[in-house]
């Protein structure tokens, strides 16, 4: 089981390989702990306090919290980029427009420099 400390670095988000909209592996996940406690726990939480008032927040739950990512994320910048995804899909498709501009910008901008005349493919090749 993770101590307080380190989960705030990982995110909680709904597994997709659950069973039922896969909040209790995720929750699993988040707390590591095994999946089969926790499903026990919301089984127990069901019986002695009330049928309806569990699948109620059990589907909140799976309604409200993000689906894991597809592909594992490397760096934060990853993870704040698929959370703003995750939000604003609009927002999102926006943002990788603009990335993908810029990097055609610059890929323009290098392959005006080398089809130049004033490039020197003489030197560039006598240096190596």
């Amino acid at each position: 089981m993770r101590h307080v400390s380190e989960l705030r670095h990982h995110r909680l988000y709904r597994a997709r390989d659950g069973r039922l909209l896969g909040v209790c592996k995720g929750l699993a996940r988040y707390l590591d702990v095994p999946a089969r406690y926790v499903r026990i726990g919301v089984i127990l939480l069901a019986v002695f306090s009330g049928i309806w008032p569990v699948v109620g927040a059990y589907l909140l739950a799976g309604f409200l919290i993000r689906p894991e990512p597809a592909l594992p994320t490397d760096s934060d910048e990853e993870r704040d980029f698929y959370a703003r995804y995750a939000t604003n899909k609009k927002g999102g498709r926006e943002e990788l427009k603009r990335r993908f501009e810029r990097l055609s910008h610059r890929i323009r901008r290098m392959e005006d420099v080398v089809t130049s005349k004033e490039y020197d493919w003489e030197r560039r090749f006598r240096d190596r």
